[in-house]
């Protein structure tokens, strides 16, 4: 059986504890920050990966016990398995499973930083794709309280823009626009930027109508591949 056992075994066996100070740094684990007491074993992300692949059988039950872990890694490891699984299954019913328990691991906090989030949600959110009405599963989850089902929100809405679908993207951001996180700022700027790159005249209404509200680092993100007249143009909106 692939167990999750085995998996932390080899995992900390590619641990460098020279790498976890900065990785603790990186992801503001100190007291105040996002990722506020988290702990690293100081393991790159390919390392990660590397294992994820060689595990990418397990099963759901041992997936939520990697889930669990304290470690970072480890629970980065369990989602790109998870994604793994996503990808590779044909069926709606084992799709919505697995959306499923995604959501409850959001849930559950334990996905809970942000490229925990990047490297999981714009995979399991296509499930929403799927659903008659997906908007009232990403504005409830885009006024969570909690900042990991926020940014899950607007990057849910990235399968829809790959779609060529942008009503979800526009509406999160819209919801998004008063929010006081840096890290949704980024995120939704993110989202309007790859929007206007498959639609740059609905990128343009966007900013026509709230590029005056919007956040500096969200407008900042959403503009980033504008000419540069054009940048400093909306730039300049902002109060």
């Amino acid at each position: 059986m692939i167990t999750a056992r085995r998996a932390i075994i080899e995992l900390r066996a590619l641990g460098k504890p020279g790498r976890v100070h900065a990785l603790q740094h990186f992801y503001k684990t100190a007291p105040g920050g996002y990722g506020e007491g988290d702990v690293f074993l100081g393991l790159s992300v390919p390392q990660s990966r590397l294992i994820a692949k060689a595990f990418r059988a397990m099963e759901l039950s041992e997936i939520e016990k990697l889930l669990a872990s304290k470690f970072h890694e480890v629970r980065l490891c369990g989602l790109i398995i998870l994604t793994i699984q996503f990808k590779a299954s044909k069926e709606v019913k084992k799709r919505r499973e697995f959306f499923n328990f995604y959501l409850k691991q959001l849930k559950l906090r334990r996905v809970n930083n942000w490229d925990l989030v990047d490297v999981s949600a714009p995979t399991i959110g296509e499930y929403l794709l799927e659903v008659e009405d997906p908007l009232p599963t990403l504005i409830k989850l885009a006024r969570s309280s909690s900042l990991w089902e926020r940014r899950s929100a607007i990057l849910f809405t990235f399968p829809f823009i790959r779609a060529g679908h942008f009503a979800p993207t526009l509406e999160i951001s819209k919801l998004l626009l008063k929010d006081k996180h840096d890290l949704i700022h980024k995120a939704s700027g993110w989202m309007l930027r790859e929007l206007g790159k498959r639609d740059l005249s609905l990128l343009r209404s966007f900013l026509s109508e709230h590029s005056v509200e919007m956040p500096r680092t969200m407008l900042r993100y959403s503009i980033e591949k504008l000419p540069e007249t054009e940048r400093q143009k909306w730039l300049k909106k902002i109060k």
